[in-house]
């Protein structure tokens, strides 16, 4: 019987192979716990009710979402464990818990479009993040292939935290279940939208730019609720628009910047941790 084993690329720490053995890194994985908590009871408070809790506590799970990463890579504790657990994490908090806030919010007067369109999102979002572990390290990182499931999440949030009440028009519950199914449908679709990533946050800026970022700090604080969705709404459309506008001026999309992820072959005997 052959055994799998994995080959050690040049440059790849030992560590990251066998993190699973020694241990889980703690400080990453408290945010990503942190994240699930919070998707878990924004489950909670939606089926009771609650739905602006439920939002808030969504938009808190991305937060912490978008920092375990970040904490992990400027700690040196990355993982395969980490980045698979933050996936299953991702599945409850921008999966599940928008779901059922938005059939809890409205979608159900809807019918059997309202079940299906929020199912729908739930196996879109799931295929999102199954999609970026497979073929994550192999794409550039300055993009995603898809809307992001925390994008797709924050747009049905926003879209019930602008207007919480319940919906009881059944034309508005269809139209609203529409565009849950549009954002299914950017999920799994090969747009690409920027990552954000190539941002280097040491680089040193104008003294414009700093006013810039003022000036938005200060939109965001007094303004949070139509800033946050003027944001969303532009990041939806960004990856459609920015797509078209490289079609119409047959403008080459930029090379790559790729990463490759671990090779796995074949070998009679297991991997041996103490010799590669």
């Amino acid at each position: 019987m052959r055994v799998r084993r994995i080959r050690r690329l040049p440059g790849q720490r030992r560590s990251e192979r066998y993190s699973l053995r020694r241990g889980i890194y703690l400080l990453p994985s408290l945010f990503t716990v942190g994240n699930m908590l919070c998707g878990f009871a924004a489950v909670l408070y939606a089926i009771h009710g609650q739905l602006e809790r439920a939002c808030w506590l969504i938009l808190l799970a991305g937060l912490l979402d978008g920092l375990d990463g970040r904490i992990a890579r400027l700690t040196g504790s990355s993982s395969e464990f980490g980045r698979e657990y933050d996936s299953l994490a991702d599945v409850v908090s921008f999966g599940i818990a928008p779901a059922v806030l938005v059939y809890q919010w409205g979608l159900h007067e809807a019918g059997r479009w309202g079940w299906a369109a929020t199912f729908l999102f739930l196996v879109a979002g799931s295929v999102r993040l199954a999609r970026f572990n497979v073929k994550g390290g192999l794409e550039d990182r300055r993009f995603f292939v898809g809307l992001p499931i925390p994008a797709g999440a924050g747009a049905l949030t926003l879209m019930v935290l602008v207007d919480p009440e319940p919906l009881v028009d059944k034309p508005l519950a269809i139209a609203a279940s529409f565009f849950v199914f549009l954002v299914s449908v950017l999920m799994v679709s090969t747009i690409r939208y920027r990552s954000f990533k190539e941002w280097d946050l040491r680089r040193r800026l104008p003294a414009t730019a700093f006013f810039l970022f003022a000036l938005i700090l200060a939109v965001f604080v007094f303004t949070p609720l139509p800033a946050m969705a003027l944001l969303c709404a532009a990041y939806l459309v960004g990856g459609p628009a920015e797509m078209l506008i490289r079609k119409v001026s047959h403008r080459p999309a930029a090379t790559p910047q790729q990463t490759r992820p671990f090779q796995v072959t074949s070998a009679s005997t297991p991997p041996d941790p103490e010799h590669p």
